[in-house]
């Protein structure tokens, strides 16, 4: 039998610790809206209104489709989210007859709108009392692909280590987020435990690392051992409890 001391749990954040579908759905269309509107009353204050105002020219799939574009060209960048959406914008702006600076600046307060709704996230009712209790007793860490600042939410007490891994160049499934994280809390990736809801993202790299991974998912497959499959985060407590007892 696998004796499992654990020390340290890490953890994925959108779609494990909150539902996000819906956070992401009402913050791409709410900041892009908010573009639009604020960037046609500005014009209009300036006479300068365009016959075609800018949502209409580059509707949401244009803003989409020059995302994937700069994340081609730029491979490096592919995974920091917030710098391709705020390039992306700049380059519509610009081609929508924005002069280069003032291309930037609306660009640069669409991102600030769109961080605004970005962290209007829910997190599930357990979570804080499970991190409360967690915190106790092993050391906590973030590890995530996307744009949410740790710090900006209240769960933020519970991290002591917050890795954001796009803006690392190195999202997950690259090793090099758990290893510093890993490093950060001083942990050996056999005495730590990660959670998180992709398979590939998640549990994957963290087992090739040698951690126990906890993977939500809906469905119920056979796993290798060492990777845990939980259909919600609440269910967590229960796998640690049981990890436990197999020391």
């Amino acid at each position: 039998m696998t004796t499992v001391t654990l020390q340290a749990i890490t953890f994925d954040l959108d779609d494990t610790l909150w539902d996000n579908h819906g956070v992401m759905e009402r913050t791409e269309t709410g900041h892009y809206a908010w573009l639009d509107q604020a960037l046609a009353e500005w014009q209009a204050h300036r006479g300068e209104a365009p016959e075609v105002g800018f949502a209409e020219r580059f509707p949401l799939s244009a803003y989409q489709a020059r995302r994937l574009e700069l994340a081609r060209r730029y491979p490096l960048r592919r995974g920091d989210f917030s710098w391709l959406r705020e390039h992306a914008l700049a380059s519509l702006l610009q081609a929508h007859g924005l002069p280069r600076s003032d291309a930037s600046r609306w660009a640069a307060r669409a991102m600030q709108r769109f961080m605004v709704l970005r962290h209007e996230v829910s997190p599930h009712p357990e979570v804080e009392a499970m991190l409360e209790a967690l915190g106790s007793r092993y050391r906590l860490a973030s590890i995530t692909n996307g744009n949410v600042d740790i710090r900006r939410l209240a769960l933020h007490r519970h991290f002591p280590v917050a890795i954001a891994a796009g803006e690392m160049f190195t999202p997950k499934p690259d090793p090099r987020p758990f290893l510093a994280a890993l490093a950060r809390l001083g942990t050996a990736p056999s005495r730590a435990l990660h959670v998180g809801d992709s398979w590939k993202e998640d549990a994957l790299p963290a087992r090739r690392l040698g951690m126990q991974a906890a993977w939500i998912a809906g469905a119920d497959v056979g796993l290798p051992t060492g990777i845990h499959r939980l259909a919600h985060v609440r269910e967590l407590p229960e796998l640690i409890a049981w990890l436990e007892n197999q020391q």
